[in-house]
C-alpha cells in the first residue's frame, strides 16, 4: 500500500515515502510529478533568463550565453553524477531498513563532495580560457562567454551541496522539498534578472549572478529539511573517513560523473562544428538549444522517479516491483514524448521567436535554423525517453558502469556524425547527430537493463552484486 511518514512531527516539508509497496504506476507518478513541476521551474528562469538577455541586450549577448551551455553542463553535471551516485545507495539502504548504514551514506557523502569541489572549481577556472579557444568561439561572444561562466563556476560549491541535499530527499520519496526550493529560487533568480540585467546594466554578468544567487537560495530551503529527518542526520562518528563506504560511494558515483562528462565532451565538439558554420547558424541552433531542456524534463523527471523507485525495491529484494515499474513507466515514457514531440513541432516556431532581436532578415535566417532542429529533436523524443527510463532503472540496480559505457556510446555517434553528415548534408547532418546519439545510447542501455534483470534475478536482490 501506499506509505507516506512524518518523521518526529516535523513539517510536511521532511515527508519521505516508502515505494516498496503499492500502485507502481501511481507511485512513480506522485513521485515524478513533483520533479517534473520543478524541473519545469527551473527551465522557466532559464528561459526567462535567455528572454530578458536576448530582447534587452540583443542576439550577439544572447547568443553568448546560449554557447556556454555545454561547458556548463560539462563542469556543473559532475556534482550531479556525484550526488545521484549518494542518493543510488541511500534509497537502497533506506528500502531495505538499514538506516545506520544510510546515516553513514550521507556523513561520507558530504566528505567526498568537499574534496571534489576543491578539484573542480579549480580545473573549471584554469581551462576555461583554452577550451573557448579550442571550441573556435567567435570573437564576438568568446569574452561575454568567458566573463559569464567564471562566475557560474564561482558557484560550485553551492552547486554541489545543493544537488547533494537533493539528492538524499529523493532517495527517501521526498520530492516535495526540491519543488518548493526551485520554486523559490525561479521567483530570486527572475526577479534578479531584471534588477541586474535591466536596472543595474550589469549585461550578461548579471544573468550568471542572479543565478548563483538563486542556488543558494534552493541549497538553503533543501539543507533545512535534510536536517529534520533524522535517517539523514550523521552522528559525529559518521564523518570520519571510511575507506570502505568512500570506496562503494565512488563506484556509484563517479561512473555517473563520468558519464555526464564524456557526454558534455561530445556536446562541446558538435558546438564546435555548429561554431564553424557561422554566426547565424550558431546563433539559430544555441537558441534551439536553449529549449532542449524543457523538451527534456517530463522524460528526465520519469527517469528520475524510475531510479528512487527501482533502488528502493532493490534493497526490499523485490525484483517483480522492479521489471512492472520499469514496463509501466516505458509506456508512459513513449506517450509523454509524442504529446511533447507535437507541442514542439507545432508550436516552436512563435516560441523561438520571442527570443530573437535583430534586423528583420537575420532574425529570420535565425530563426529558420532554430525551426529545423526543434522539428527533428521532435522526431527524437520516443528514444529519447526511453533512454531516461532505462538509464535510471540501471543506475536504481546499482550499476552505474553500463550507463557510464553509454556515455561513450553518444560520443561516438553524436561526434561522427557531426563530422560526416555535413559533408553530404551540410547543416543537417549538425541536426541529426543529436537524435543519432539518443537512438545508439538508448538501445545499449534497453540491452544492457534487461542483462541486468536477468542476472539479478538469478542471484537473487539480496546478492552482493546486486547493488555494484
Amino acid at each position: 500500500m501506499f506509505t507516506e511518514r512524518r518523521r518526529e512531527g516535523t513539517a510536511s516539508v521532511a515527508r519521505t515515502q516508502d515505494m516498496t509497496a503499492g500502485s507502481p504506476v501511481r507511485l512513480i507518478l506522485i513521485f515524478a510529478l513533483p520533479i517534473l513541476a520543478g524541473n519545469l521551474l527551473q527551465q522557466l528562469y532559464s528561459l526567462i533568463d535567455s528572454l530578458i538577455i536576448g530582447q534587452l541586450l540583443g542576439v550577439t549577448a544572447l547568443t553568448a550565453v546560449s554557447a556556454s551551455g555545454w561547458l556548463d553542463w560539462a563542469v556543473l553535471s559532475i556534482p550531479m553524477g556525484l550526488a545521484q551516485g549518494y542518493s543510488i545507495h541511500a534509497a537502497q539502504c533506506y528500502g531495505g531498513k538499514q538506516l545506520d548504514e544510510l546515516k553513514r551514506t550521507v556523513g561520507q557523502g558530504y566528505l567526498i563532495s568537499a574534496a571534489a569541489t576543491v578539484l573542480l572549481e579549480a580545473a573549471s577556472q584554469v581551462l576555461l580560457h583554452p577550451v573557448l579557444t579550442w571550441m573556435n568561439s567567435p570573437a564576438e561572444t568568446l569574452r561575454l562567454t568567458e566573463q559569464y561562466l567564471r562566475i557560474i563556476y564561482a558557484g560550485l560549491p553551492v552547486v554541489m551541496y545543493l544537488n547533494v541535499f537533493s539528492g538524499f530527499l529523493h532517495a527517501l520519496g521526498n520530492s516535495r522539498t526540491p519543488l518548493l526550493a526551485l520554486a523559490c529560487s525561479s521567483a530570486v533568480n527572475i526577479g534578479l534578472d531584471w534588477w541586474f540585467v535591466g536596472s543595474l546594466g550589469m549585461g550578461t554578468n548579471g544573468g550568471a549572478y542572479a543565478t548563483v544567487l538563486a542556488q543558494t537560495v534552493s541549497a538553503v530551503i533543501c539543507l533545512r529539511a535534510v536536517v529534520r529527518i533524522p535517517e539523514l542526520r550523521p552522528a559525529r562518528a559518521d564523518y570520519r573517513p571510511d575507506v570502505r563506504m568512500i570506496r562503494k560511494l565512488t563506484r556509484l558515483g563517479f561512473p555517473i560523473a563520468f558519464q555526464n562528462l564524456i557526454i558534455s565532451a561530445g556536446g562541446l565538439v558538435l558546438q564546435g562544428i555548429v561554431n564553424a558554420f557561422g554566426f547565424i547558424f550558431m546563433a539559430g541552433y544555441n537558441a534551439a538549444a536553449r529549449l532542449q531542456g524543457l523538451v527534456e524534463i517530463a522524460g528526465s523527471s520519469l527517469g528520475n522517479a524510475v531510479g528512487t523507485y527501482t533502488g528502493q525495491n532493490i534493497g526490499a529484494e523485490n525484483m517483480d516491483r522492479v521489471r512492472l515499474g520499469l514496463r509501466k513507466s516505458a509506456w508512459i515514457g513513449l506517450g509523454l514524448a509524442l504529446a511533447v514531440g507535437g507541442i514542439v513541432a507545432g508550436f516552436g516556431r512563435p516560441i523561438l521567436s520571442l527570443f530573437i532581436r535583430a534586423e528583420a532578415d537575420v532574425a529570420e535566417q535565425v530563426l529558420a535554423v532554430g525551426v529545423d532542429f526543434l522539428r527533428i529533436m521532435a522526431a527524437g523524443l520516443p528514444m529519447l525517453y526511453l533512454l531516461f527510463v532505462y538509464r535510471s532503472t540501471l543506475q536504481g540496480m546499482g550499476d552505474t558502469v553500463i550507463p557510464m559505457v553509454s556515455g561513450f556510446v553518444e560520443l561516438a555517434l553524436r561526434i561522427g556524425t557531426a563530422l560526416l553528415l555535413p559533408l553530404l548534408l551540410r547543416e543537417w547532418g549538425v541536426y541529426l547527430a543529436e537524435i543519432s546519439a539518443w537512438i545508439g545510447a538508448g538501445c545499449f542501455l534497453m540491452a544492457g537493463c534487461y542483462r541486468r534483470l536477468r542476472l539479478l534475478s538469478r542471484k537473487g536482490a539480496g546478492h552482493p552484486d546486486a547493488a555494484g
